[in-house]
């Protein structure tokens, strides 16, 4: 009786590894999610439903790694080619990869919010980085189209030669 329980537990342990979530990639359909802003606020993908979603997922210690790239979205926003009932770009911070505590990464995240007019919200534990794949202690930037499907991803900085065409495909989808 204890091997049966035994080799039960071990079959239960693997199939567990085995059906693991994959990493988001491009083409793939990124998996819904629900965090709050620093009004808690609740929020989720289906927030904007029917919108092109630029989601920056940072590490509040890189807080300014991708900056070159969010000023590039944001200029593309204020001349119009990026619609507000077409296209959202929001932020979330990943703060369980910082020693800084959740009130300064709440302040840091509020100047942010303001500087691009966007929300703003806190994933306390991870959930996103561990089902998205995404990378610990910087940045990552995920374009999704309206139907949520993965167009874009980038963990890390985002090159400079890539900002251009990147600010284009959002243009792009919002124009489908």
């Amino acid at each position: 009786m204890k091997k049966a329980a035994f080799f039960f537990a071990a079959f239960v342990l693997l199939m567990g590894v085995a059906v693991q979530a994959e990493d988001l990639q491009v083409g793939m359909t990124a998996s819904d999610w629900s965090f709050v802003d620093s009004e808690k606020k609740v929020f989720s993908m289906a927030s904007w439903a029917g919108k092109v979603l630029l989601v920056n997922y940072v590490d509040p210690d890189e807080s300014d790694l991708n900056e070159h790239f969010t000023d590039a979205m944001k200029k593309a926003k204020d001349d119009g080619r990026l619609k507000d009932a077409t296209y959202k770009g929001i932020g979330i911070a990943d703060c369980a990869a910082t020693w800084k505590p959740n009130f300064a990464i709440r302040a840091i995240a509020g100047r942010k919010a303001r500087k691009y007019k966007t929300v703003i919200l806190f994933d306390y534990d991870g959930t996103l980085r561990a089902a998205w794949g995404l990378a610990k202690d910087t940045a990552n930037m995920v374009l999704l189209d309206k139907n949520r499907v993965c167009i874009a991803i980038v963990r890390g900085r985002v090159p400079e030669e890539d900002v251009d065409k990147i600010v284009q495909t959002a243009i792009d989808l919002q124009n489908e």
